[in-house]
């Protein structure tokens, strides 16, 4: 099987990940849904997977340093390129067999307009110092937003960017701006170390593309206190879970610290969704929140459950609940009443 094909395939047909695991045809997803690829590029004639077959994948993609670590740690991320396109590859093992999956990575840098983020988000990045957070499931393009807003940023202010990256997603040509991009594995051994290192590097803005573990999250609050705008990720499905699963990764006896430190360098959190759209393609649902002297209080509080109510009251200042954005994409027929339900789970909201 021609693997870099496959690849090549799978970007032109717009397909968001490729999927390969053994006794299965390689898999793509498109539009959030799964298909063999022979039904897709039914020309191709791809074989069901196995177990050499896989061999020969790792082969074509992996140096022999990357193998031997990969057998050695059972599980690898990586970049990888094929004529224009870039992948973010994971290699794993499922039941002793080599899979992997491969995240398409667009080769223009998204824009904020492309987004469709609203126009509180450029006012947010115009920030000296803070912690922005992108947040949601799986899949759901916070890679791609936080992308947007480094390339914002870049266009529109002189400033030095670093961006901690596993591994690096979009490669961006410095405008206004400097950036450094740091992989992880071969440019810095973890994002912690990378993060305490940052410090030494006359940084003005950070981009995390992950906040995994304890020391990262702390040590990224520590940088936004000290005067620099910090993006970062993470895996949470609202903005008040968010808070909670930060403060909750802290020891007890450190949470009323965290606590205070966190009502007061938070400036945004935008979690967000991908929902399919009337027509084809997918739209993102977001909620935002934007810090302010009431969200503030509830975080010191621990009145974490009350943050929703204060993002529901906030709408002058740009402030948006899930619910809402979602109703307002179901009136304006953007996604049907189906998709809209699964966000909701309620009927009687869509009439409100």
């Amino acid at each position: 099987m021609e693997v870099k094909n496959l690849f090549k395939i799978a970007a032109e047909k717009e397909a968001s990940d490729i999927h390969m695991i053994v006794g299965q045809e390689p898999i793509l997803r498109i539009d959030g849904e799964l298909f063999n690829v022979n039904d897709i590029f039914p020309e191709g004639h791809f074989p069901i997977l196995d177990t050499v077959e896989m061999e020969n994948v790792m082969d074509v993609v992996l140096t022999k340093e990357q193998k031997r670590r990969f057998m050695d740690k059972r599980d690898l991320d990586l970049a990888y390129q094929v004529d224009e396109y870039r992948y973010r590859v994971n290699f794993s093992f499922e039941k002793n067999n080599v899979c992997l999956a491969a995240r398409i990575i667009k080769e223009q840098e998204p824009s904020l307009d492309e987004l469709g983020l609203p126009p509180i988000v450029e006012k947010m990045l115009n920030l000296q110092q803070g912690l922005i957070l992108v947040t949601g499931p799986t899949g759901c393009g916070k890679s791609t937003t936080l992308a947007a807003m480094i390339n914002h940023i870049n266009a529109n202010t002189s400033v030095n960017i670093i961006t901690l990256e596993d591994p690096i997603e979009y490669i961006f040509k410095p405008k206004m701006s400097i950036i450094s991009q740091r992989q992880l594995g071969s440019d810095m051994i973890s994002f912690s170390s990378g993060l305490k290192h940052a410090l030494r590097q006359d940084p003005n803005v950070i981009m995390i593309g992950e906040m995994r573990d304890l020391e990262t999250i702390s040590t990224a609050i520590t940088l936004a206190e000290t005067g620099h705008l910090v993006l970062a990720t993470l895996h949470t499905y609202s903005a008040a879970q968010t808070v909670d699963r930060i403060i909750d990764i802290f020891p007890p006896y450190q949470q009323n610290q965290i606590k205070s430190q966190l009502s007061f360098v938070l400036s945004a959190i935008i979690s967000q969704r991908l929902l399919n759209k009337v027509g084809g393609g997918r739209v993102a649902a977001r909620e935002i929140l934007l810090n302010n002297s009431a969200i503030a209080n509830l975080i010191r509080e621990g009145k974490v459950a009350q943050i929703k109510s204060v993002i529901e009251t906030g709408g002058a200042s740009g402030m948006i609940t899930m619910d809402k954005h979602v109703k307002q994409l179901y009136k304006d027929n953007v996604i049907t009443k189906e998709v809209a339900m699964g966000q909701l789970g309620d009927p009687g909201l869509l009439s409100d």
